[in-house]
């Protein structure tokens, strides 16, 4: 089926859902007047009819309207939550932007975010008073930031009970509630059903069988839209693993990745291990989680999303980019799991090939990074933290065979992370990050637009001075071709970041992509 743009929404919506097309899964959500229940577009019961049927774009919209979600298709397993990534300031005006920008921050993991604290530190971070807040948010989204805010903390908690033992207390305070007993009342107020309920009625849904205790690693189902080239994806991180920290695995039996991972927690450290297996027929990612990591485990699924682009809309990309790159409707940006380590590792891919920065990247992980255990074989250490590399000497780093500008680099950057002036993740700023990244020594634009690429999952960032970049658009003869590059991919926006992932990928496996070649500015000589 193809998109039907011309078609009213409420009637595009319904052809989409009678084919059950993975392609709008979470772009909207269909409510069935006849049983209450509301569900996504590729849920497998039958379809009801048309006129019991409403159609809403996101599911707290489905909630206020008095709907509950299905327990068969989960509407929490939706990707995107049919909230778009907020564009850039030229495509639209600014109060449509800000409320879009808050949904983002409404969106991020319940542990250390801006929206555990509640609505008024968003208007802050934002800028705004909390009534231009709620004023510019209801215009947009029909439903006030609060109430956005509580249905994407229940479906964070129906998740943690379907798929998890987790006791009720902990599943509470990992979705965001300040109590069990707030918890269990609007839990029953929404749904209709107390939390153990939910939990002996799952029995009845298409869910994975959750593990039989907490102190074991568990499983839990993180969905897609395609088209999705898994194959692509996991070849570009392939290229640059890590020893002892990440293995991705390509084979006609399994297609997966795993890595290491130490998140902050309540102003501690956690460490441990994580894996995402692909399972390409159900448009689904089934992702185990160590044990250790399981108090975070909100957070490291907002992470692996961010990591796979598993939120990315390939209708709306497409619609922009499938003219001039028809041959890669399927290629995602690969974002990170950890914003300092892609930072690092951008720092040393200055001007130099992929292999070559991956050795070095290499060295530092032996000599900075702590050991970790694991089951799996090979993946036994961890990246360094910021705090490690802040308190590294220039000797330090140069025995490892890194350049002295690089070595000031790294320095500064750990230090600005550690002591908490610089914020590396898709919740950040994009122009104060991007700021203080520049001002830092030896970081020019091309590290910037990366970092802003794959670490703040900005998807119209562009590294125009890269060398790669312009073999592919055949710019690399002009006068200026950071400028041609530009001129180029002006008709790419809002979505320059996947044209940039594009054009790499036309490249023969043997060039040097990414991180690994730009203009000298940024290693300045």
């Amino acid at each position: 089926m193809t998109a039907t743009p011309n078609l009213p929404f409420d009637d595009a919506c319904y052809l989409a859902l009678k084919a059950r097309d993975a392609r709008f899964d979470g772009r909207f959500f269909t409510g069935v007047t006849s049983t209450g229940i509301y569900c996504r577009p590729v849920c497998r019961v039958r379809t009801p009819k048309r006129e019991n049927c409403r159609f809403f774009p996101h599911a707290a919209l489905a909630e206020l309207a008095g709907f509950r979600p299905c327990l068969r298709c989960r509407p929490e397993l939706a990707p995107g939550g049919g909230v778009p990534h907020p564009p850039a300031w030229s495509m639209q005006d600014a109060s449509s932007i800000l409320a879009g920008q808050a949904a983002a921050l409404l969106d991020a993991p319940p542990s250390g975010s801006v929206a555990a604290q509640g609505i008024g530190p968003v208007a802050q971070r934002l800028g705004i008073s909390d009534r231009h807040l709620r004023r510019i948010f209801e215009a947009r989204f029909g439903v006030s930031p609060l109430r956005y805010l509580q249905t994407r903390r229940l479906l964070c908690a129906k998740q943690l009970l379907t798929d998890t033992r987790l006791p009720a207390a902990q599943v509470a305070r990992m979705s965001g509630f300040a109590s069990v007993r707030r918890f269990n009342a609007v839990f029953l107020a929404q749904y209709g059903l107390n939390p153990t309920q939910l939990r002996r009625d799952r029995r009845s849904a298409s869910a994975p069988t959750p593990s039989t205790s907490p102190q074991l690693p568990l499983t839990v189902v993180l969905s897609y839209r395609p088209p999705y080239d898994v194959a692509a994806l996991l070849q570009f991180f392939q290229r640059r693993q890590l020893t002892g920290t990440e293995l991705a695995t390509l084979s006609p039996t399994q297609a997966s990745l795993a890595s290491t991972l130490s998140v902050a927690l309540d102003g501690q450290r956690i460490s441990g291990w994580l894996t995402a297996c692909f399972d390409a027929p159900r448009c689904r990612v089934r992702l185990t989680v160590s044990e250790s990591l399981l108090p975070a485990l909100p957070q490291v699924m907002v992470r692996v999303r961010h990591l796979l682009d598993l939120d990315a809309d390939p209708l709306a990309i497409n619609a922009v980019l499938h003219n001039d790159f028809p041959e890669s409707d399927g290629l995602r940006l690969p974002g990170t799991l950890d914003g300092f380590e892609l930072a690092v590792r951008a720092v040393l891919g200055q001007q130099i090939t992929v292999a070559a920065a991956r050795t070095v990247c290499n060295r530092l992980v032996a000599r900075f990074g702590e050991p970790i255990t694991t089951p799996m074989t090979g993946l036994n250490r961890l990246f360094p933290s910021a705090q490690t590399l802040a308190n590294a000497t220039g000797d330090d780093l140069g025995q490892l065979g890194i350049v002295k500008q690089r070595q000031g680099a790294i320095i500064a950057l750990a230090r600005a992370v550690a002591d908490g002036q610089l914020t590396l993740h898709t919740g950040a700023p994009l122009a104060p990050t991007l700021r203080d990244v520049l001002a830092l020594p030896g970081v020019g634009d091309w590290t910037a637009q990366y970092i802003a690429m794959r670490a703040l999952g900005w998807p119209d960032a562009f590294p125009a001075g890269d060398v790669a970049l312009h073999k592919a658009l055949a710019v690399q003869g002009a006068p200026s071709p950071a400028k041609a590059a530009l001129a180029a991919a002006s008709a790419w926006q809002p979505w320059r970041s996947y044209a940039v992932m594009r054009a790499w990928a036309r490249l023969p496996d043997t060039a040097p992509t990414g991180q690994a070649t730009h203009q000298t500015s940024d290693g300045h000589g």
